[in-house]
């Protein structure tokens, strides 16, 4: 479980990649890039997300392209989790790789704008501000390897060395 509550930024269905990492932007670095996420749906979001945040969010999250920026941003950012009733099969993939914890919660619209969550990493499940449990569907135990490691390469890294992993 996480030990600190996380607070909660709320967001609707179809949150797509080019939201999340917006075309005009794209030519830029990681750094600018994560300064224009969700700012055409939540101008208020770069500038107030903290370390730790979680965000939830409507069904078809991460549709859109296979850009695995639309992930990274939200690490670059200090997001722990995405938690939503559904993602798109590339950005699920894509953010389990950069480390990135997406947990599928069907009741995920029972979490509040604001509201301080807890998660519950080995179910798993999301924890409400009143105690209620939300189940979400089970994630392997591979990808939750990934998570704990801080992505994929850093799975290598720990695994091979850094001279097997970066050339």
């Amino acid at each position: 479980m996480s030990a600190a509550p996380h607070r909660v930024w709320k967001l609707g269905a179809d949150i797509d990649t080019d939201v999340l990492a917006p075309g005009h932007a794209m030519k830029h670095g990681i750094d600018v890039l994560a300064r224009h996420c969700l700012e055409s749906v939540r101008p208020d979001f770069v500038g107030g997300v903290r370390h730790g945040d979680v965000i939830v969010a409507g069904p078809n999250f991460g549709i859109g392209s296979s850009r695995e920026q639309a992930a990274a941003v939200l690490v670059r950012l200090g997001i722990v989790a995405v938690i939503a009733p559904s993602f798109s099969g590339l950005y699920f993939r894509n953010a389990f790789n950069l480390g990135l914890l997406l947990l599928t919660c069907p009741e995920a619209d029972r979490v509040a704008e604001g509201e301080q969550v807890a998660l519950d990493w080995q179910v798993p499940a999301v924890i409400t501000a009143d105690g209620t449990r939300l189940a979400c569907d089970p994630i392997p135990p591979f990808l939750m390897d990934m998570v704990r490691a801080g992505g994929l390469l850093n799975q290598l890294r720990a695994r091979f060395g850094k001279e097997a992993v970066n050339g």
